[in-house]
């Protein structure tokens, strides 16, 4: 699949960023580094993408943004929080509905080792 291919993509370009910088700083600018490390390897993605709610059949533009969206079929939601919250993988399941994705990775920079900080969400995958 080629959710798979890609979360192992990105994985790669977030543990890099996190080597380069270490835990301690804010949520923004791990999203700008991991941004600059995608463009470097040529994974396409949008970033800070809206993501409007329809609800009763009129879209509304609630504010919602997905940190990334990667090549329309990742949704990846950047954290640098002390630890994962079940609030953050019942976001990512709601996003993952609303974008008609399959694979969503939270990616907590604020872990001593990245990969202690990664979560695969999966949705009909």
């Amino acid at each position: 699949m080629r959710e798979n291919e890609l979360s192992t993509e990105i994985i790669g370009a977030a543990i890099e960023v996190h080597k380069q910088l270490g835990p301690g700083l804010l949520e923004s600018a791990y999203e700008t580094c991991l941004a600059q490390e995608m463009s470097l390897r040529g994974i396409a993605f949008e970033r800070q993408k809206p993501l409007p709610l329809t609800y009763k059949g009129t879209k509304l533009d609630c504010g919602y943004r997905l940190d990334f969206l990667v090549e329309g079929l990742v949704v990846v939601e950047l954290k640098a929080v002390k630890k994962f919250e079940p609030v953050h993988k019942a976001q990512m399941l709601t996003y993952l509905k609303l974008t008609s994705c399959k694979l969503g990775l939270l990616l907590n920079f604020h872990t001593i080792l990245l990969k202690t900080g990664i979560k695969r969400v999966v949705l009909n995958l």
